[in-house]
């Protein structure tokens, strides 16, 4: 709806009033009305003044003793945004750093063959919630009860790391990586550059480009109808990369509207209780995006309720055999259970999310069901028939034994079954990658370390002793930069997630992939590292 504008001074209405209105100003006289003012509004403004004062004293006095006002009581408190209290950021601007000490810090970034880390990373702040706590009665609805803090069924090898962080949560969050110089030590250490970085602040302006009205996300593919997927799907690259819905983030209104989205179709009661969607699949990457957004946040009064509800969905909908299906209570296969083993995994991170014992144990269960050879290293369908090593099952079977199983990097399991992935390393082409495959193999090498994980990284050495070829520099290179709809997305590969997700899943993996240095922090280290020996601590264990 418009407003009608005043017509300007030059205008019509305006000529040759200006003359007369002066002339009638010069030639009259004083009214009663205009003696009456005079009279009395001198005494008006000085006693005004005097009040003014003294409200200002009575505010420096007593001030900071005021009563403070109850926050309602709800389940569900959606946060402030900085609309009345900055201007909107520039989505569009693909700048290199997306925190004031990274900008600093990218440019200076140089390669350190060295793989580990020498010293304990400490965790840096990420923030008070910004919305009041009124989530004392909201945990756990539907059933769950319990919550036992072991992580399933210990490996026979891999030394968790230990140390602060540990149990008892923290108001730091869950994923201190995201953030500050622990962030830019991960990306240093772990082997990302300027350009990685870039590539990530493209890739999020047009993923922000992307996002509906309502707040969620759609994919361009065949999964259209899988909003929650999509939103989740979507939701995970800006959080790894510190991103949240509180004040100060380039992307505040971006990750609340998301986050907002998932909660309005997350019932928190009733016979579909936090169930987001009836395919468990999406429905397991909407949750992890919850779990992921509250433990960065730990903002109780907004997250709390709906990814703990989200998460009691994931326990009443697993099968008896350990697995997940499509639909609740169905047996399903080792690709569903990777997603539902990442969210439990983000829901135990964040401390405050019950995440049952038995859940854990039943999903091993089923990866033994689903593992082949004398080490498990290899992952079939729904059981170990056409297990085989490299394939895009054996890398998610992999993934979930490292986070709920004890498999670290000294396991014999973990190792044999990194060897079948390192058949697969990254070669530079002009082809698109299978994102699906990439984005847990990836992780799987990185949380393995090692010279593998410099070969994965950034490509074997040549004669020259340069490495070259690796899935840095490749997906970095198949990222669109030439102006136009698409300029920082990637164009769908092979597989599901080009078939199914489109360029929206495929940009999103493929960005979430160049995260991976300070995404999740390692939960295991080296036993033989030496004095070399990594020493983060992401508080997992």
């Amino acid at each position: 709806m418009s407003e009608k504008k005043p017509e300007p001074a030059n205008g019509p209405a305006a000529k040759g009033a200006g003359a007369a209105v002066i002339r009638r100003l010069e030639a009259s006289e004083e009214t009663s009305q205009e003696r009456l003012m005079k009279k009395h509004v001198p005494a008006w403004v000085i006693s005004g003044a005097v009040h003014v004062g003294l409200i200002a004293i009575m505010i420096l006095l007593f001030g900071s003793r005021g009563v403070t006002a109850k926050p309602p009581m709800q389940s569900v408190v959606v946060p402030e945004t900085a609309d009345d209290e900055q201007p909107e950021m520039d989505l569009t601007k693909e700048d290199i750093g997306l925190q004031s000490n990274l900008d600093q810090a990218l440019p200076e970034i140089q390669r350190i063959d060295k793989q580990n880390v020498e010293a304990l990373v400490t965790m840096d702040n990420i923030g008070q919630s910004n919305a009041p706590d009124t989530s004392t009665s909201a945990l756990a609805p539907a059933g769950v009860i319990t919550n036992d803090s072991s992580s399933g069924v210990p490996g026979d090898s891999g030394n968790a790391i230990t140390g602060p962080g540990g149990e008892g949560g923290s108001a730091t969050g869950s994923f201190p990586g995201r953030s500050g110089s622990t962030k830019t030590q991960l990306l240093r250490e772990g082997g990302g550059n300027a350009e990685s970085e870039a590539a990530v602040a493209r890739g999020l302006a047009w993923l922000a480009r992307q996002q509906m009205q309502d707040g969620g996300w759609q994919y361009d593919a065949g999964s259209k109808d899988e909003r929650i997927a999509a939103t989740g799907m979507a939701l995970l690259p800006f959080l790894a990369a510190g991103e949240t819905h509180q004040k100060g983030k380039k992307y505040t209104k971006t990750v609340n509207s998301g986050l907002q989205f998932l909660l309005r179709n997350c019932p928190l009661s009733g016979a579909t209780a936090g169930r987001m969607s009836g395919n468990m699949y999406a429905h397991a990457i909407g949750t992890l995006a919850l779990c992921e957004a509250y433990g960065m946040t730990k903002d109780k009064g907004f997250l709390l309720a709906g990814a703990q509800a989200a998460i009691n969905h994931i326990v009443k909908a697993q099968a008896a055999n350990g697995s997940w299906g499509y639909s609740s209570g169905a047996a399903g296969d080792t690709s569903i259970v990777g997603w539902q083993i990442q969210a439990l995994k983000a829901a135990k991170l964040g401390k405050d999310i019950i995440v049952p014992a038995a859940t854990m144990k039943k999903a091993v269960d089923f990866l033994n069901l689903a593992g082949a050879g004398s080490r498990k290293a290899m992952y079939g369908y729904n059981d170990n028939t056409g297990a085989a090593p490299g394939t895009s099952l054996t890398a998610v079977g992999l993934l979930s034994r490292y986070y709920i199983d004890g498999w670290g990097p000294d396991n014999a399991g973990m190792a044999e079954g990194v060897s079948g992935l390192m058949k697969r390393t990254p070669v530079k082409s002009p082809a698109s990658p299978d994102m699906y495959f990439y984005y847990y193999a990836t992780q799987v090498v990185h949380f393995f370390e090692g010279d593998e994980w410099k070969t994965w990284n950034e490509g074997p050495k040549g004669g020259d002793g340069v490495r070259r070829g690796g899935m840095r520099d490749w997906l970095v290179s198949l990222q669109n930069t030439k102006d136009g709809a698409n300029f920082g997305s990637y164009d769908p590969g092979p597989g599901s997630i080009g078939g199914s997700c489109g360029r929206l899943g495929t940009t999103a993996m493929s960005i979430l992939t160049l995260e991976v240095y300070y995404r999740h922090l390692p939960l295991y280290k080296r036993a033989n590292a030496g004095d070399g020996a990594l020493k983060i601590v992401d508080g997992a264990k």
